[in-house]
């Protein structure tokens, strides 16, 4: 019998799969939630508020974590209209500018949104007092993961990198 050697997982593997754990677990929090609301809901004619609280707030950061640390390029839904009726280079270019638009959009709204968030220390959710700059944080992460991505974005159209994923999509944006 060959010897099955564990196959080891880059830095950036792991991390992804566990930003993917993360994700899962908020689905699982969202779905208990809302079976437990239905169970006393029309069971025992006794709603609870907290159940909706948690299952809307980790509905909000699962799509913001999501979006920000497992979705892949690929996995993105695009208009590429332009992008695929162009050539090579022009795909490049307009990726470029892309990148750079949204890069530069993040990064001038950053410092309001840390403003805001940081602003909601002074209120709590309803039913969870769960404060609530704690729980706008995940915008915070999400702005600054896009910045991140589309700065490498950049990098890559630049450097006249692959322009084309798996999809065949050829903006890279």
């Amino acid at each position: 019998m060959p010897d099955a050697q564990p196959t080891r997982r880059s830095l950036p593997e792991r991390l992804r799969r566990g930003a993917e754990v993360v994700a899962a677990l908020l689905l699982a929090v969202i779905f208990f939630a809302f079976v437990l609301q239905i169970a006393f809901r029309y069971l025992f004619n006794w709603p609870l508020g907290w159940t909706s609280e948690l299952s809307s707030l980790a509905w909000l950061w699962l799509v913001l974590w999501g979006a920000a640390f497992v979705l892949r390029e690929r996995d993105e839904i695009r208009f590429d209209v332009l992008s695929a009726a162009a050539g090579r280079r022009a795909r490049r270019v307009m990726g470029f500018i892309a990148a750079v638009a949204l890069i530069a959009l993040y990064g001038l709204s950053l410092p309001a949104a840390w403003d805001y968030v940081t602003f909601m220390q002074v209120l709590e959710s309803s039913y969870l007092d769960i404060r609530f700059d704690y729980l706008f944080s995940i915008f915070l992460l999400f702005s600054v993961a896009t910045i991140l991505r589309y700065l490498w974005l950049a990098w890559r159209s630049l450097r006249g990198g692959n322009d084309e994923d798996e999809r065949g999509s050829a903006s890279g944006i």
